[in-house]
């Protein structure tokens, strides 16, 4: 056990999912007993009212049933208890209860019983007070000076004091320029309210100057008021303290002084009651309560303050004292005499743990027994010593890992819906159109074992939106099939990259060895269809950008491929079809009537990848339907790098440009900070000074901050968009150069991981520098033309680059040394000679990163950069421009 816990004297839980706050703690002598000892007194935002007397058999005990006094459900949320004198006539206590929208005052007396059962409290209602403005909290005192009763002020929502003379109402009062209310205390020595205004300074009012101040019956000022009529009420003295305050308490020990402690959310301070600051303490935690007391050193005084880290901090002044740990985070705290023990600290929770505690150890009675001295056994050691090799042997040569069965111990399947859902579940689309369909995908779990805890991600790329991405499973029966159902829709106003979703469980498979259980994965991909994310669309006959597919068989009609995309499959109409993205752009598909061909273009270079991709896939789906097995598609086209390089520049500027505002947001906000410390000093400077326009400089300087920040965020979100459109068109590359090569899956495989590292694009490691490594890894591997360039080794770090010139080159290398034979393989030892030139190869470029020659021994012929010089086909194109003119 620690020594520095909290110790134990008594505790219960109040109620079941009840909350509490700061104000629903109290400790008085609540029944006016002989003996004078406090009770406790707690009020929850479910409208119960408990009063307990603690009386524990023995240190530690828990609550008992004769422990509680008085337990009555006032149906309103309590915000505040107080005890005092609040009834006329008398000097007894009461207890007053602040509820959102009333006060009430009650008398609190008990009867004593004549039998075993014990005494009985009950609790008479006094006089209430129904509020006209929703409460915040109260404070009371002997406002005015007056001798021998409290008067109750109760804060409002929207910031006005009202003032009640016990049973009758005084007057009401805004304070000025108050938005949200704060924390409320009274101080008898000077008569006045000290609170913490929303501008984060703490404000102190006479009570004489709000009881002559014009009346609040309405918050605007009416012409009378601005003509003099009545006097304003104005503040007596304010300190800018920088934060928000969570209390104020005010402590007054002798009457000559009296202190305002006020806990802020990083500082604690205590001030004069002039507003000057006596001394503050910087807390390196978040504080949740405070509780100044006296202390037995005359001139100082003790502060109990509660933090989130379940610790209860005792300073005095400013020093450190004792820290002890408590089983909750306190809300509040208060101390003091209960069951003839005195400094008692009382802790509240804000789900209901109430303790009584005092600080100090308790001695602890345990002794170590003496260690038995024996001699050591050398042979009994080297005999354990010999099994546990052993042991250690045969789980080597079993592997660390079971080895998987043939039969999974988990099936995950994922089925789409033929049809969009009737009722869109696109409730934040911001894509530009009306109505934005969505479609329902049912994931279904079938588990052969018992597992628990197993865990359900699903990921589809942006901008499409899951209405749920995580699903929780905290137990699987075997042979019990689980099924959860989502909704994916467009959110965004740009392309998708894929249209395939990511299924991914993972679950925890206990076994003999590892009762925990080994951690598996299991996955299972699905495909949304187009119609999600696009539209029947009007054809068009003239685009920026087209790409034209090979195939080995007849032309299929496009009503045959695409039928929900088309009305009626009349001749007109077959060998053409247009597409519209949710987005806006359009995508226009072309059939050939007498060629083997299909054509693809558009106004977006990236927008042709999904159309193009989905026919591909529908014709060896529509050919292995009819049993045709040979099927097979080719490009012989020119490789668009030029277009490819343009998306990738743009990315990149974007990045640049993100990189730069994030630099002026920097040096902005420290400008801002040299800013605010000047000032600070000025305002704490006892001669005032001028301030030399350094009010201004904030306000310039705080609106270049906004205005940085929102550049900050449209470049990211734009950045977001542009890594979209690269992801889309390096898909695009990456296929044209398989069907132009006729890459087998394996290589395709490598080429989209070294084109594609990443699906989302973090802020430490861009795309650029990602894909430069893994290309130039291929160019000096499998794809190098000597031992040289595979004896070069890559740099270690990777770090963002001046610009996109060396991956431009990198890329149109890559390209090159393809046409040139070679290809793509994971082992450096498969290189083979690239003495084979393809028909549609380029010129080789410069390599002085890779070969040290230099750019004047290049061949004369000429080269474009921005794409791979291919034999243009000799078939007729004229019948693929037919379509569109009949």
């Amino acid at each position: 056990m620690s020594l520095f816990k909290a110790r134990d004297w008594w505790s219960t839980l109040l109620g079941e999912k009840e909350e509490f706050d700061q104000g629903c703690l109290c400790l008085a002598d609540v029944d006016n007993s002989r003996s004078g000892q406090d009770k406790i007194i707690v009020g929850s935002f479910m409208g119960y009212l408990r009063i307990f007397n603690p009386r524990p058999v023995k240190t530690g005990d828990g609550a008992q049933a004769e422990d509680l006094l008085l337990e009555v459900h006032l149906r309103d949320p309590i915000l505040q208890v107080e005890v005092g004198k609040f009834v006329s006539g008398t000097e007894m206590l009461h207890l007053a209860v602040l509820h959102s929208r009333q006060l009430c005052v009650y008398f609190v007396s008990g009867t004593l019983g004549n039998v075993e059962h014990g005494n009985q409290y009950q609790m008479k209602l006094m006089y209430k007070h129904h509020l006209q403005r929703t409460a915040c909290n109260m404070t009371y005192g002997p406002f005015g000076g007056v001798k021998g009763r409290d008067l109750i002020c109760i804060q409002s929502m929207d910031g006005m004091l009202m003032v009640f003379e016990q049973e009758s109402y005084a007057f009401g009062r805004f304070l000025p320029g108050s938005l949200l209310p704060g924390p409320l205390a009274y101080s008898a020595r000077t008569d006045s309210f000290i609170t913490v205004s929303s501008c984060r300074q703490v404000e102190s009012y006479k009570y004489q100057v709000l009881a002559f101040a014009t009346d609040a019956d309405k918050r605007e000022e009416t012409e009378q008021q601005k003509l003099g009529s009545g006097k304003r009420l104005v503040v007596d003295w304010t300190l800018n303290i920088g934060e928000q305050a969570l209390d104020i308490c005010i402590v007054s020990f002798n009457q000559s002084t009296s202190s305002v402690f006020v806990l802020g959310e990083r500082n604690f301070f205590c001030l004069k009651d002039n507003g000057q600051i006596r001394f503050m303490k910087k807390l390196d935690y978040n504080p949740s309560c405070f509780l100044p007391y006296c202390s037995v050193s005359e001139g100082t005084i003790n502060t109990l303050i509660g933090n989130h880290n379940n610790m209860l901090h005792i300073y005095q002044d400013v020093t450190l004292k004792w820290a002890t740990q408590l089983p909750h985070i306190p809300v509040a705290v208060k101390v003091g005499s209960l069951h003839d023990l005195k400094g008692v600290i009382v802790t509240l929770s804000d789900d209901g743990h109430l303790q009584c505690s005092y600080l100090g150890t308790d001695p602890s009675l345990f002794q170590a027994p003496k260690i038995e001295s024996r001699e050591l056994n050398y042979e009994e050691l080297d005999a354990e010593l010999k099994e546990l090799q052993k042991i250690i042997k045969d789980v080597k040569s079993q592997g660390v890992w079971p080895m998987t069965e043939r039969e999974d111990d988990l099936k995950v399947s994922a089925a789409v819906s033929p049809s969009l859902d009737s009722v869109s579940q696109a409730t934040d689309a911001d894509v530009g159109t009306d109505l934005v369909p969505s479609i329902t995908v049912k994931v279904t779990l079938q588990s052969r074992v018992t597992l628990q805890k197993a865990k359900l991600s699903v990921y589809v790329q942006p901008p499409l939106a899951l209405t749920c991405d995580h699903f929780s499973f905290d137990f699987l029966a075997p042979e019990v099939t689980s099924t959860v159902a989502f909704s994916v829709y467009l959110k965004r106003g740009y392309t998708p990259s894929e249209l395939e979703g990511n299924a991914v469980v993972s679950y925890a498979k206990p076994t003999d060895r590892n009762p925990d259980g080994i951690p598996r994965v299991i996955q299972c991909k699905f495909r949304l269809p187009l119609k999600l994310i696009c539209l029947p669309g009007q054809p068009s006959k003239t685009a920026s950008h087209k790409l034209t597919i090979d195939t080995n068989k007849s032309p299929v009609s496009l009503f045959n491929l695409f039928p929900g995309f088309s009305s009626q499959p009349d001749d007109d109409q077959v060998n053409v079809m247009g597409f519209c993205f949710l987005g806006g752009s359009r995508v226009t598909l072309l059939a050939s009537k007498t060629s083997q061909r299909y054509r693809i273009q558009s106004e977006q270079f990236e927008d042709l990848w999904l159309i193009t991709n989905e026919l591909i896939l529908r014709l060896q789906e529509y050919f292995e339907k009819q049993g045709i097995k040979d099927f097979a598609c080719s490009f012989s086209g020119f490789i668009p790098l030029q277009e490819y390089f343009e998306l990738i520049d743009h990315h990149f500027e974007l990045r640049l440009n993100g990189q730069k505002l994030e630099e002026l947001l920097s040096q902005r906000a420290v400008q801002f900070r040299a800013i605010e410390r000047r000032l600070l000093t000025r305002f704490k400077d006892k001669t005032p000074a001028p301030l030399q326009h350094l009010d201004t400089l904030l306000d310039g300087t705080y609106k270049q901050i906004i205005a940085l920040a929102d550049a900050v965020e449209e470049n990211q979100a734009n950045l977001v968009h542009a890594f979209a459109r690269l992801k889309s068109a390096t898909h695009l590359v990456i296929l044209l150069i398989g069907l132009w090569q006729k890459l087998s899956p394996d290589q395709v495989a490598i080429l989209e991981a070294a084109l594609l590292p990443l699906q989302e694009e973090p802020q430490e490691l861009g795309w650029e520098e990602t894909v430069d490594a893994a290309v130039s890894h291929l160019l000096k591997t499998c794809l190098s033309k000597s031992s040289k360039e595979q004896a070069l080794n890559l740099s270690s770090h990777l770090n963002m680059p001046k610009d996109t010139s060396r991956l431009k080159k990198h890329i149109t290398l890559l390209c090159d040394r393809l046409a040139k034979g070679g290809r793509l393989c994971l082992s450096a030892d498969a290189a083979t000679p690239q003495t084979i030139v393809m028909p549609g190869g380029c010129t080789p470029i410069p390599e002085s990163d890779l070969e040290e020659r230099s750019a004047e021994q290049d061949s004369t012929e000429p080269f474009t950069s921005h794409r791979l010089l291919i034999a243009e086909p000799s078939a007729p194109e004229g019948s693929i421009h037919q379509g569109l003119s009949e």
